[in-house]
């Protein structure tokens, strides 16, 4: 029996482990950076989803300024806006949903504006520059154009 739990309290300390290295690359001082940003001068940017492309598809992003990206899904099929990449480089502020309500989270993975006006806001503020591919996940969306770039400068 001892040696069973010990079994498991490793197993468990190994998975700890692997879901806290998973999540060390975001930026962890992003209340203090989304603080002292100046969001009177937030810059919103539109990029519309639809079959099947991102427009724009190359988005540039000054590292330290306030942004708001607003994504409207014009088509009429479900999409996401996935740059799990990008989105650990930046700190966020809040994500709002249609307006209805807000989420914060020290980091994100995907976005999907439902469908036939579906919009999500991200208000962030980039922090680590590069080069950062953005696509859609949904079946083959991405053969078929949804990609683009998202640099942070």
């Amino acid at each position: 029996m001892n040696r069973q739990i010990r079994g498991i309290t490793l197993a468990a300390g190994m998975l700890m482990a692997g879901i806290a290295a998973a999540s060390d690359d975001y930026i962890r001082d992003y209340a203090e950076r989304v603080k002292a940003a100046d969001w009177k001068a937030m810059e919103t940017l539109t990029v519309t989803l639809d079959e099947h492309s991102f427009d724009p598809s190359e988005l540039r992003f000054k590292a330290g300024k306030a942004y708001k990206l607003q994504l409207k899904n014009i088509g009429k099929k479900d999409h996401y806006f996935t740059a799990e990449k990008f989105f650990r480089a930046v700190a966020w502020r809040k994500v709002m949903v249609d307006k209805q309500g807000e989420i914060k989270a020290p980091y994100f993975t995907a976005f999907e504006p439902l469908k036939n006006g579906g919009q999500v806001d991200l208000y962030f503020v980039p922090v680590t520059p590069g080069s950062y591919e953005v696509i859609c996940t949904i079946d083959d969306h991405k053969q078929q154009g949804m990609s683009g770039t998202l640099v942070i400068e």
